[in-house]
């Protein structure tokens, strides 16, 4: 299977991961305006298990490093496969969550917020569980992380003050708390070695289908109950959803898949970077979701000087609070 070698190679693997993860939310502007966001996310889903499956089958199978895919699966013991799945799980249910939050505040505000606290939770939960690189360093970048994540909410307080505002604040803080929590479960069913695997335990490749069969599995019930019981609006039907356009099927495949591959990349790079750098600098993806919400969708249009200002102080911090990230190692 392949295996990267050098830590300045994960580093831009995590690099791509922060792209695509801040990024495949664009996709859903992309449907017809009347594509309902809980019928794009069935095939959201259903484009990170095809995505995963195709990794795993070519990538995860190629070479004569680690252990091919169908034999890893056929040796892996009952409970590391749980832990991917679990993993699914989690991340699904605080996703779905996300994706209302933004549906409500808008990218700039639901991604800095509720991803800004799932890399502060998420670092922190990674290190204490695999301790790797300076935590002097590390925590000190999560410290200025946290600022910008004070400042963006801050920003969004004085753009809007409605009831409706303190809602998707809400669901972004609970999503972030949740989104911090579901990357050790996938960490924990892996192998230490990608070379040289250990028996029981999944190499990359087969602990990210596992974690993607969870996504999919739980969509059943998370995604048809806000089907019915949504965030905003009326609730639609599966009938609805066969009367998608191919575009708009296929667009959600497209956004699941993106965001797959930053996945990917960020398990791949853990081995050299450590799952606390490795998903820290993933979670940069706030940087890029902010630039697209403020810059590209206009957000923030209309906003006073003092709250531009606050909106690029933050970006700063996080900025810097990334790059010590890279430095701790």
């Amino acid at each position: 299977m392949f295996i990267i070698e050098t830590y300045s190679t994960a580093v831009f693997l995590c690099v791509i991961t922060m792209l695509c993860w801040g990024s495949w939310a664009n996709t859903q502007k992309l449907t017809t305006s009347t594509w309902r966001f809980e019928l794009f996310y069935w095939d959201y889903s259903l484009g990170i298990l095809l995505a995963s499956l195709l990794l795993a089958f070519t990538l995860g199978s190629a070479g004569t490093m680690g252990r091919g895919f169908l034999a890893d699966v056929a040796q892996a013991m009952p409970e590391h496969i749980q832990s991917a799945l679990i993993g699914g799980v989690v991340f699904n249910a605080a996703n779905i969550l996300l994706v209302a939050a933004i549906g409500i505040t808008g990218m700039a505000v639901a991604f800095p917020v509720g991803i800004g606290i799932a890399l502060v939770l998420g670092v922190l939960v990674n290190y204490l569980d695999q301790p790797n690189g300076n935590p002097l360093i590390i925590f000190g970048g999560v410290g200025l992380i946290t600022l910008a994540i004070i400042l963006n909410a801050w920003a969004y307080g004085k753009r809007s003050s409605t009831g409706m505002s303190v809602k998707g604040l809400l669901i972004a803080l609970v999503s972030g708390c949740m989104m911090g929590l579901f990357y050790k479960y996938v960490a924990n069913s892996m192998v230490l070695n990608f070379s040289m695997p250990e028996a029981g335990k999944l190499t990359p490749y087969t602990a990210l289908v596992f974690f993607a069969v969870g996504i999919l599995a739980s969509s059943l019930v998370f995604n048809t109950l806000q089907m019915y019981r949504p965030f905003q609006g009326d609730a639609v039907g599966f009938v609805d959803y066969f009367q998608g356009s191919l575009k708009d099927h296929a667009v959600g495949m497209l956004g699941g898949a993106i965001w797959f591959i930053g996945m990917a990349f960020s398990i791949i790079a853990s081995e050299k970077a450590g799952t606390a750098i490795s998903y820290g600098l993933g979670q940069g993806a706030t940087v890029v979701a902010a630039l697209w919400g403020i810059y590209i969708w206009k957000e923030f249009e209309g906003s006073d000087a003092k709250t531009q200002g606050m909106l690029k102080l933050m970006l700063a911090f996080y900025i810097l609070g990334l790059g010590l990230l890279i430095y701790a190692k």
